[in-house]
């Protein structure tokens, strides 16, 4: 939420300047000036609590109050939907009111107690401004937002058409001047508002921390939110450890490694291991098996051509979002992709199964591997595989590891330890004690992470 108050320090010589003009006018009575400071103060109040109740009223309950006929609700949804343009307008509305009715007051004060009616009109209005238009008003809103919303919606419709082209005018001013400090907002970025999706993460979260929304809950509704901000690279299946075919093996072989493998989808590889030529489904194999056992009475294994069977592999760049993938997989009805690098190589597959549970959570049926990789020590501490990722650490143990720059923890402790690592070595990061059980190579396969309560 944009805050929109604040309380310009009138210099003494423009207060004087109004003081004149009043004089200049005929001597407007004191009384009638206090009136139109009260005005612009009311005026003043209903500009925040219009943005306080615009901003945390439901969408939901606008649109069934929409659907259901009521107008002032359908404004109400249009003005949230430019939410960049109606903070702008209130912005400008409150600002304005806000400073004429210090001028008027600090001219008043200085024509009643000369000299020091400055800093007594400063005083006044600061006390009259915070409590009568900003904490009483927002408090009101942000108890009643439906109501308050609708009452607004129509007034606030009228101010946002009249001050459009100052808004876009100040989003110019604000972009060049940034522009002029080597500060460059690409397109689309909002200069007023926050954006939607930080918005709903906030109010999430808060109420989490009130107890409104119980963790799980929590996850699954920030894991389908953040499906737009993580790449599939953060959550493919890693090449090291994908079950492949080789094409070339004879056919008895070929149908072993297919039923022995816990996966049904199996890529095949011919030449090279990252030379893949197609997937095979262990169901097609059995479909074909019964075809030729129907047919000839029998299977031949040595003229069963496993590699007719196989889908053509779908290949998708390793930055491509979840989103974007999930609706990809939807689209092509497909639920199985293989991940390349900038130069195509093979780095990985993705599944729609690894998209929805970043979403619900481990997904695990009677043919999965426990490959969860933490195992809780009697002192409190994790045995954590190097390959389990942050993202699945924090969501079981509600721990806040970053995972900006690494997806792995055995990535997080090479990123912030800038070296790769030696078995025995400890180091403290992020309030969490990490200690380097085991190490292949260059790779760290095991570590014992103490949780933040455990570090001395």
């Amino acid at each position: 939420m944009v805050h929109s108050t604040a309380i310009p320090m009138i210099t003494e010589a423009a207060a004087q300047t109004a003081v004149t003009v009043v004089e200049q006018d005929g001597g407007t009575s004191p009384l009638w000036i206090a009136l139109a400071i009260l005005g612009l103060l009311f005026l003043s109040a209903c500009f925040s609590g219009s943005e306080t109740a615009l901003t945390a009223v439901s969408r939901a309950k606008l649109r069934r109050l929409a659907d259901q006929g009521n107008t002032s609700a359908q404004r109400a949804i249009t003005l949230t939907d430019d939410g960049e343009t109606m903070i702008g307008a209130i912005l400008i509305g409150n600002n304005l009111v806000n400073i004429l009715a210090a001028a008027l007051a600090t001219s008043l004060a200085i024509k009643l107690f000369g000299e020091s009616g400055v800093a007594i009109a400063t005083f006044i209005m600061t006390i009259l401004v915070m409590i009568f238009a900003e904490v009483l008003p927002k408090t009101y809103a942000f108890t009643n937002p439906e109501s308050t919303s609708l009452f607004a919606a129509r007034p606030l419709a009228v101010l946002v058409k009249v001050t459009y082209p100052v808004v876009l005018a100040v989003q110019a001013i604000v972009r060049n001047t940034l522009a002029i400090f080597g500060v460059r907002l690409e397109k689309g970025t909002r200069v007023l508002s926050r954006e939607a999706h930080d918005e709903i993460r906030g109010a999430i979260d808060l109420h989490h921390s009130e107890g409104g929304v119980v963790k799980s809950d929590r996850d699954r509704l920030v894991g389908a939110l953040d499906l737009a901000h993580r790449e599939v690279a953060e959550v493919m299946m890693h090449r090291r450890n994908i079950v492949t075919i080789n094409a070339d093996e004879p056919p008895a072989r070929l149908v072993e490694a297919v039923v022995e493998s816990p996966y049904t989808r199996i890529p095949l590889w011919r030449d090279h291991p990252e030379n893949i030529v197609g997937v095979i489904h262990a169901k097609d194999v059995l479909r074909a098996f019964d075809a030729m056992a129907r047919d000839a009475g029998s299977v031949d294994l040595n003229g069963f051509d496993i590699a007719s069977l196989a889908m053509k592999p779908w290949f998708v760049p390793d930055t491509t979002t979840l989103a974007d993938q999930l609706k990809a997989f939807l689209a092509r009805k497909r639920h199985f992709a293989l991940v390349v690098d900038e130069y195509g190589a093979l780095q990985g597959l993705i599944t729609l199964e690894d998209i929805l549970e970043e979403i619900v959570g481990d997904i695990s049926d009677e043919h999965d591997v426990d490959a969860d990789g933490v195992t809780r020590e009697s002192d409190g501490s994790y045995l954590v595989d190097g390959t389990v990722t942050i993202r699945d650490l924090n969501r079981y143990f509600d721990w806040n590891l970053p995972d900006d720059e690494a997806a792995t923890i055995a990535g997080l402790v090479i990123h912030e330890a800038q070296a790769i690592p030696f078995e025995g070595q400890s180091f403290v990061f992020h309030d969490h004690r990490f200690d380097i059980v085991r190490r292949n190579k260059h790779q760290i396969t095991q570590l014992r992470v103490h949780a933040r309560r455990a570090v001395s």
